[in-house]
């Protein structure tokens, strides 16, 4: 386990995988999204958080989709979506390019 830690890219790979599982297999609703809700023949665009999990088809009962049209990650979400899912492996794995640059 050692060896997979001290190495960048398989470190980068796993913790962006372990990020990802939660984050598109449970409903954490965290990410700034807009839903788009049709009562009446009117549409009305809500702001809410969303989770991933919403867009593979997880975390929702479809019953409750009845008035919703469409719902979308806004650019924050999107934004926070790449932060966790890619930015915390980057920094993990270049800390580890760092330690063993250093270590040479």
């Amino acid at each position: 386990m050692k060896s997979i830690l001290s190495k960048p890219l398989p470190l980068f790979f796993i913790l962006a995988l372990l990020i990802s599982l939660p984050l598109f297999l449970l409903p954490i609703n965290l990410f700034a999204g807009e839903i788009i809700i049709v009562r009446n023949m009117v549409e009305i665009k809500e702001q809410a958080p969303l989770s991933l999990s919403y867009f593979i088809g997880l975390g929702y009962d479809p019953a409750d989709m009845t008035e919703i049209k469409d719902f979308y990650l806004l650019r924050q979400g999107y934004i926070l979506a790449v932060v966790l899912i890619l930015g915390i492996p980057f920094l993990a794995a270049y800390r580890v390019f760092l330690g063993n640059k250093k270590s040479r």
